[in-house]
């Protein structure tokens, strides 16, 4: 594992991060992000714990760190979610998803004349607290009884897909499509709502 990943996983702790802000910031699944912690906390754990995960450390640095770049990324993955059905809105994972929905929305609406809104979702691996759960924000478009296409940049367990999937369901609203930008898991669909990426990860052996 990159010396390199362990340095900023210590300085986003030190900087108050979460371990599942960590594992965004890094790009690598929470598991990951708390091992490369535990190798600078000092602390005596667990055998399991000790064992380097097997993980791929994404880095879009020179994607995200430019909006042109980052537009046509996103016309890209707003081309896959036209396959499907017309959405009502554009749900961004934060927080990286949520600079993808944004533009995915503003392309797909003067593309084609939709009325497209944006909605961001809040993981429970970013809150704090043992009975902290992931949220829907008040701030953007509601998604009751709508047919929603989730945004974000790399599946890499699935579980949060997973999450924002029951949540809208549990909404009563319709998941058309999870489209992201890299697919470390190697999935074509999650609770019945199929996954396409940009990019697919698969490890061999």
């Amino acid at each position: 594992m990159s010396e390199e990943l362990i340095k900023k996983a210590f300085e986003l702790r030190s900087r108050g991060f979460t371990t599942g802000e960590i594992a965004d910031e890094l790009n690598v699944s929470k598991d990951t992000a708390r091992w490369l912690i535990l190798q600078v906390s000092g602390k005596k754990v667990e055998s399991k714990s000790q064992e380097v995960p097997i993980d791929f450390a994404i880095n879009w640095e020179s994607l995200g760190g430019s909006s042109a770049r980052l537009k046509y990324v996103s016309a890209a993955m707003a081309d896959m979610a036209l396959k499907y059905n017309e959405p009502d809105v554009i749900m961004g994972i934060a927080v990286s998803g949520v600079p993808f929905a944004t533009m995915m929305a503003d392309i797909i609406n003067v593309e084609t004349g939709w009325e497209t809104s944006i909605a961001v979702f809040h993981p429970k691996k970013q809150r704090k607290g043992e009975d902290a759960r992931g949220a829907i924000s008040s701030n953007f478009a509601p998604v009751e009884g709508k047919k929603v296409v989730i945004v974000d940049d790399v599946i890499t367990s699935g579980r949060t897909i997973k999450e924002v999937i029951n949540v809208l369901k549990d909404l009563n609203a319709e998941p058309l499509l999870v489209t992201v930008l890299i697919d470390k898991k190697g999935i074509n669909e999650v609770e019945d709502v199929p996954v396409e990426s940009l990019i697919r990860v698969r490890r061999l052996g």
